[in-house]
């Protein structure tokens, strides 16, 4: 049986899944599948929003909770009454997904959960997660074994026993032990008095696989006050999920040179990205990838041109023959000619016999998945500048027809058009979209920016500088300003703002590039320097430097 094919029995079916420790990507493509086609979802607190982006719209959450247990109202069950909900959604004939945090065969509620199922004879399976003992000394840079051998134990501190504790002690073994925040200490306690030496080094690891992680490095003796030297202890915040690794191989030297995820150059930074989710969204997976955490902000909206006639007439003359090229210089201008021609009942073979030009891979990427492929794109910069490099002058022997149609923004430059013109061609000059100012981001959002909450903000236009500032205020002064040129960045310095980072090229993914460097070299002078790694916003007055949950 295909478990997640139509379910046509009386009962339904459920799925234990495992969402792993926190990081969105550790999801696994089964884990992705089961959720798309989920009726029902059911998920630890924890994890909800690390699961529900992949369930489709109008899945059932009955477990509408945050990450913060207590923030749950009291008429919300708690986590030991699920096995209610995902009996009753299951008798009901509902696919249910049950997602837990790690892996649901170390979590004994589920276990529990299982049994119910199998004695009323409910179909169910088990899709596996990454465990958070395992899953998060991998991104702390903690190896659990080497080429010796060593063995590895794996223990709740929550529910040790005596028995526990001394064979622990009394073994040359790896533990790992899952406890909180404020009861490390204890646990360091407990080992050292089952027999292991105090000087036994040990990692402490808060929101594993998170761009919140942190790792502290200590020996069972020391790992108090390190703690309490750290500022992190005591704390409102000490109930807080940690898994420490004891043994010789968590040593503070050989974690210096595997530390992978905290030591990306953008680590747990704030950025700012000034545009919408569309526009950006490679921009981010970039960012992403470097280790920050991207904040889209809409600068600009698009609204169709006041008078219609004239796209009108020009997305008719595609179809009649009246021109040679179209060029494309935005994302939105695809978009444009897109819903016009939804609107007359024409798809993408309307451009049959016509060449098409795109300013850049993301706009060729829009035209693409409209069913079109540019003919031209820029071999270099990725501007109007870069097109015209490429572009070929007309030649009347080989070009039949000698006019370009060029929908764009109401406010756009007159580049491409000169150069066109110099190069031979006529141009219809079309505004196919208009853009405004955007409307203010939330309250929370405006106060980040100029609170500095933000680490960085990346400026990809002159317009960005004055519509983010027009919205939403400017930036605080500790947070990293970076600018996609010299004129963009003339135009932040009008505006009282200190340019950090300039990009080498005008080229939204060597900005991201440029301000990864930015990171790197001022990571590199803080640990030269014996200081710790913060980022921009934790300089500002009254920030606390302490993990987040």
């Amino acid at each position: 049986m295909n478990p997640t094919a139509p379910n046509h029995s009386a009962s339904g079916q459920v799925t234990f899944l495992g969402a792993g420790p926190g990081d969105p990507g550790l999801l696994t493509l089964r884990a992705v599948e089961a959720l798309a086609s989920a009726d029902v979802l059911i998920a630890d607190p924890q994890v909800l929003d690390v699961v529900r982006v992949h369930a489709r719209a109008q899945v059932d959450t009955p477990l509408q909770a945050s990450a913060d247990e207590a923030s749950i109202p009291a008429d919300i069950p708690t986590l030991r009454d699920t096995a209610n909900l995902v009996m009753a959604a299951a008798r009901a004939g509902k696919r249910v997904v049950r997602a837990v945090t790690g892996d649901p065969g170390l979590d004994g509620n589920v276990a529990e959960e299982m049994l119910a199922c199998a004695s009323e004879g409910i179909v169910f399976e088990v899709v596996p997660g990454i465990a958070a003992a395992v899953g998060v000394p991998a991104y702390a840079g903690v190896p659990l074994r080497d080429a010796e051998g060593t063995d590895v134990r794996f223990v709740d501190a929550r529910t040790a026993d005596d028995r526990c504790w001394t064979e622990l002690g009394t073994s040359d073994a790896t533990a790992v032990v899952s406890t909180t925040l404020d009861a490390v200490a204890a646990a360091a306690g407990e080992l050292v008095s089952a027999g292991r030496k105090p000087d036994t080094p040990l990692t402490v690891t808060i929101a594993g696989t998170t761009t919140r992680q942190r790792t502290w490095t200590a020996t069972l003796g020391s790992v108090a006050q390190v703690l309490k030297a750290a500022k992190v202890l005591p704390s409102p915040d000490g109930g807080q999920s940690v898994i420490a690794v004891v043994g010789e191989r968590s040593a503070a030297a050989q974690r210096d040179r595997l530390s992978w995820f905290e030591s990306k150059p953008l680590f747990g930074w704030r950025v700012l990205v000034p545009r919408t989710k569309e526009q950006a969204a490679s921009l981010s997976d970039q960012l992403v990838s470097y280790g920050a955490v991207p904040h889209e902000v809409p600068t600009i909206a698009v609204e169709p041109p006041r008078t219609p006639q004239q796209m009108e007439r020009a997305v008719k003359g595609l179809v009649t023959g009246r021109y040679e090229w179209i060029a494309f210089t935005s994302v939105n201008a695809v978009k444009a000619v897109r819903e016009k021609f939804e609107e007359y009942g024409l798809d993408a073979r309307a451009f049959a016999g016509i060449k098409v030009a795109a300013v850049g891979e993301q706009t060729a990427k829009a035209l693409i998945a409209f069913g079109v492929k540019p003919d031209l794109v820029p071999s270099g910069e990725q501007s109007a500048a870069g097109l015209l490099e490429d572009w070929p002058p007309y030649d009347p022997v080989f070009d039949p027809i000698d006019r370009v149609f060029l929908p764009r923004a109401d406010i756009a430059t007159e580049t491409l058009v000169a150069g066109l013109i110099e190069l031979g061609w006529e141009v219809d000059d079309v505004t196919a979209y208009r853009t405004v100012r955007a409307s203010p981001p939330p309250a929370e959002t405006r106060e980040a920016i100029k609170g500095g909450g933000f680490d960085a903000v990346l400026f990809t236009s002159s317009s960005t500088v004055r519509n983010l500032v027009g919205i939403a205020g400017k930036p605080h002064n500790v947070t990293v300003i970076a600018c996609i040129g010299p004129a963009t960045a003339k135009t932040a310095e009008e505006h009282g703002l200190r340019v950090d980072v300039m990009s080498p090229e005008p080229s939204v993914h060597k900005l991201a590039e440029a301000l990864a460097d930015f990171g790197a070299a001022r990571r590199d002078a803080a640990l030269e320097a014996g200081d710790p790694v913060t980022r921009p916003s934790e300089r500002r007055p009254g920030s606390r430097r302490r993990a987040r949950s």
